[in-house]
């Protein structure tokens, strides 16, 4: 047996909800003097308002090392937790201290945790490629090498609506915030090899962006059939549709998928933001 324990960032596809393999545990978010969960109450309407109209950037606190034990704490031989990229949180920490933890009382399980560089769907697909290997029949150690390889190959991409939250969270200098939006450029970003954020590209127009983002894929990405690529959106389901086809008259993939983003995600995405990996 065998069980996926992913922070909340990683949002779980309607088919992985049924399966009974994976699991999330929650983050929290944090917006003036409310604390939210980031568990199936999370509202993102609700969310949204709530920066749209505070003068405070949001905040997120990672799940706490008892949060993963408990999940641990199960009838799975094989466990893997896949978390946030530990250059954007402290998920990854927190689930290896609580696997440390679990295995001085309990050594009888095989637990392994994936920093996925990543977020987003870009956990989602590392959960999805742990399934595969484990249903292939592979040992554990096979799954983990297996697993780590394709992280390593993994590419991230995302384009903002809005540089407000960043600017807010002092990402980003208010002049250079307030001269984007005024001319709106919007930038195209992506993930670093350690899974930290870099600019890839920019463009006048959420359009354009998209577009450049688009060729940015491309350029990175072979074996177009046998990836499965998955889009991430806030609160734009018609653009991420959008995006889906573009990329399908671009290449022919094993799969797309489109899911809605979730909390940390949305904090991350802001409003109108979309999210692509491949």
């Amino acid at each position: 047996m065998y069980k996926i324990i992913l922070d909340s960032c990683g949002e779980l596809t309607e088919e992985m909800k049924q399966d009974g393999h994976f699991v999330n545990v929650p983050l929290t978010l944090e917006i003036d003097d409310e604390t939210i969960i980031d568990d199936e109450t999370f509202d993102q309407a609700y969310f949204l308002g709530k920066v749209a109209n505070s003068p405070n950037p949001p905040k997120s606190a990672c799940p706490s090392p008892n949060t993963y034990m408990l999940e641990m704490d199960c009838g799975a031989d094989n466990i893997y937790v896949v978390t946030l990229s530990a250059q954007l949180s402290g998920s990854y920490n927190s689930a290896c201290l609580a696997k440390d933890i679990y295995e001085e009382d309990d050594d009888s399980k095989n637990i392994h945790v994936f920093d996925s560089k990543s977020a987003s769907i870009g956990e989602t697909l590392i959960a999805m490629k742990i399934s595969e290997c484990e249903k292939a029949g592979m040992s554990f150690e096979q799954v983990v090498a297996t697993v780590e390889e394709y992280i390593a190959k993994q590419h991230t991409f995302f384009v903002l609506e809005s540089l407000e939250t960043l600017r807010k969270a002092g990402r980003l200098s208010n002049i250079k915030a307030v001269i984007a939006d005024t001319l709106n450029i919007k930038p195209v970003m992506g993930s670093t090899e350690t899974g930290n954020i870099q600019q890839l590209a920019k463009a006048r127009g959420i359009a354009q962006a998209l577009d450049k983002m688009t060729k940015c894929i491309m350029e990175v990405t072979t074996n177009c059939e046998e990836k499965i690529l998955a889009i991430s959106h806030c609160n734009c389901p018609e653009r991420a549709l959008s995006l889906k086809k573009k990329m399908e008259s671009m290449a022919h993939f094993k799969d797309i998928f489109i899911v809605d983003t979730r909390g940390v995600s949305t904090m991350y995405a802001s409003d109108g933001g979309v999210i692509v990996v491949v």
